[in-house]
């Protein structure tokens, strides 16, 4: 396990008990560099929706513990936030929750001369992930993606 994923995982366990006593799920959490700043990004979540005061809330309480238990050595900043309308769908809870919704998808190299496709999201398993995209000629075409060969997928915007 890299640096980064043991401080993901180990913010992910402090942040557990934060986000229940708030009322409010965690949605993810990354430690990323962008330029030369480290960030800790936590994502929350409810059904209702978040709130700058959910997110203060869990920030206030997440940095107190993250200062006492002090187990990341580089400077970071930490963002609290909701994952957002057009969140990434990273893990398979996500797909779960996401099946028969509209998504994008982005994958590293051409397939059939594209690298975005965008369809309901059908089904998916520990390999793939299948969208059924709109087509002309019929109802919907299923498409299969190899997990290896998607960059990013996330929920499609609906405007």
């Amino acid at each position: 396990m890299s640096n980064r994923e043991t401080y993901e995982s180990r913010t992910e366990q402090l942040l557990a008990p934060i986000a229940d006593r708030f009322g409010v799920e965690i949605y993810d959490v990354e430690y990323v560099k962008e330029g030369r700043d480290w960030y800790l990004r936590a994502y929350i979540d409810k059904p209702e929706g978040v709130s700058i005061n959910d997110c203060e809330n869990v920030s206030r309480a997440l940095s107190d513990v993250l200062d006492a238990e002090d187990y990341i050595p580089d400077a970071y900043i930490l963002e609290v936030s909701s994952p957002g309308l057009g969140r990434t769908l990273k893990k398979d809870r996500h797909l779960e929750k996401s099946l028969g919704k509209e998504v994008e998808i982005k994958t590293y190299k051409p397939l059939d001369g594209c690298k975005e496709f965008a369809g309901k999201l059908k089904a998916y398993d520990a390999d793939t992930i299948t969208i059924e995209a709109p087509s002309e000629k019929e109802e919907g075409t299923e498409r299969v993606f190899q997990r290896k060969e998607i960059a990013l997928v996330r929920l499609a915007l609906e405007l």
